[in-house]
């Protein structure tokens, strides 16, 4: 079985988009930031440093520091689909930022978003 596409692509590549998606709902590039970082434990300079690199998904996700274990909080569906549900861990990560910055665009307080 082959991998998904989205492994093999640049984490800079689809990042405009999530922040594009935010902004065209008023929320802001910052929130998006605190959203990866919260989930995945980089700080903003490693942030900027994948986005420069180029770093593909699969390693964005590989290498982070310390995924959030409040993560596993995350329910609903992307894509129709229940990402509860997903078994491949590294789409189910994706999946979970996917998830998060739906809930931005929709209007949820950070709070929530983040699952305090």
């Amino acid at each position: 079985m082959s991998k998904h596409k989205i492994y093999t692509m640049s984490f800079a590549s689809v990042y405009p988009n999530y922040v594009n998606k935010a902004e065209r709902k008023g929320r802001t590039k910052i929130e998006v930031d605190e959203i990866i970082t919260w989930l995945t434990g980089y700080s903003q300079e490693e942030l900027e440093a994948i986005l420069e690199k180029q770093t593909n998904f699969e390693t964005f996700f590989a290498e982070a520091p310390q995924m959030n274990p409040s993560r596993d909080l995350i329910k609903g569906v992307v894509c129709g689909v229940r990402v509860e549900n997903i078994e491949e861990p590294t789409m189910r990560e994706i999946r979970y930022l996917d998830k998060l910055i739906d809930e931005l665009a929709k209007g949820k307080k950070m709070e929530k978003i983040l699952r305090k």
